[in-house]
């Protein structure tokens, strides 16, 4: 079976973002693949964050994963500061990564925009980084939104200049493409974040839910409610896409096209539709945080597995560039 590796940061509670844009994905490719999912914190230190908050999010973010479906039995689940070879390979693969391949990645313009007064190295390395977290465990595959193509990308390349350099050791991993991979946020211009506080949270209460939603940005044409609109271009009907049955995206497409309905009414039919959806994640998730016993279990068994995958690629990267040192035996 070919292998996987994807994961999300723990910088925070986890949104309807990450659950259409990677976990809901996940799901099926958990039957197809041997998947490994991790909790990449090394990545999640790269901005500004609080040292006392990042167990808890550790925490939520297992939970998060169980809540919303993933199996410990078909896959494995990790932390990546807990498997020290992550770090290690990224060091091997920095020798080897030209600087000017990591300043054109747009998520470092990006980021340096949106951290100026924290450029750290972390940053600027991100992808090599990741490009260790994949092929560590020698993924053929990894599932990404077209956000995300620069970096694996990046990875393909530095594959290929390893593999050059010092003899066939890797697989070209793959993107998979998912439908939602890229989840707009309520304010409309970006991705669902955290960071951004444009996001619905998965253990989110109903109350909340609306609250969040009635001020949701909408389609900028409809000033007023008998003006006709274009859902195309309006946040809340691409999340009627990854939400709502067909006959209510009708609805609400043509609806909104001649005026017939306001943008209320679709907010309405759209929070009662993530209500449902989410209802029993939250009910799961809320379980799941109250037996940490459980979480550690589930994530210690994860680490150990990973690691001995870690440890047999290490030790063909040792012997390929040249440390493995047989002497010291």
């Amino acid at each position: 079976m070919k292998r996987i590796f994807s994961g999300i940061q723990p910088s925070g509670r986890l949104h309807i973002g990450n659950y259409f844009g990677a976990i809901k994905n996940w799901l099926q490719l958990q039957n197809e693949y041997q998947c490994i999912w991790g909790i990449v914190d090394y990545h999640a230190i790269t901005v500004p964050y609080k040292t006392d908050e990042l167990e808890e999010r550790v925490i939520d973010c297992t939970a998060s994963y169980l809540a919303a479906g993933l199996d410990p039995e078909k896959s494995i689940l990790m932390i990546q500061s807990k498997v020290k070879a992550h770090t290690e390979l990224t060091w091997i693969l920095n020798t080897i990564s030209p600087i000017s391949w990591l300043e054109r990645v747009p998520t470092y313009k990006d980021k340096s925009k949106q951290f100026s007064s924290n450029l750290n190295m972390g940053l600027l390395d991100y992808p090599v980084l990741m490009a260790a977290d994949v092929i560590l465990y020698k993924a053929n595959a990894v599932p990404v939104g077209e956000d995300q193509l620069p970096h694996l990308e990046l990875c393909r390349e530095i594959v290929r200049r390893f593999n050059h350099i010092f003899g066939k050791t890797f697989p070209e991993p793959k993107a998979i493409i998912k439908k939602g991979a890229f989840v707009k946020g309520l304010d409309g211009k970006n991705k669902m974040s955290k960071s951004l506080n444009n996001c619905i949270y998965l253990d989110e209460n109903p109350d909340d839910i609306w609250e969040k939603l009635s001020t949701a940005v909408t389609d900028p044409q409809r000033v007023r409610k008998t003006d006709a609109g274009n859902p195309e271009i309006c946040n809340i009907f691409s999340l009627h896409k990854l939400l709502s049955s067909k006959s209510q995206i009708e609805y609400c497409k043509v609806g909104c096209q001649t005026a017939d309905i306001g943008c209320l009414e679709c907010k309405k039919i759209l929070s009662e539709n993530i209500i449902q959806e989410l209802s029993p994640i939250r009910a799961r998730l809320i379980e799941l945080k109250k037996n940490k016993k459980y979480l550690k279990e589930i994530l210690m068994n994860g680490i150990e597995k990973s690691r001995k995958i870690a440890e047999q690629t290490m030790t063909e990267v040792y012997d390929k560039i040249g440390i493995k040192y047989k002497f010291l035996k």
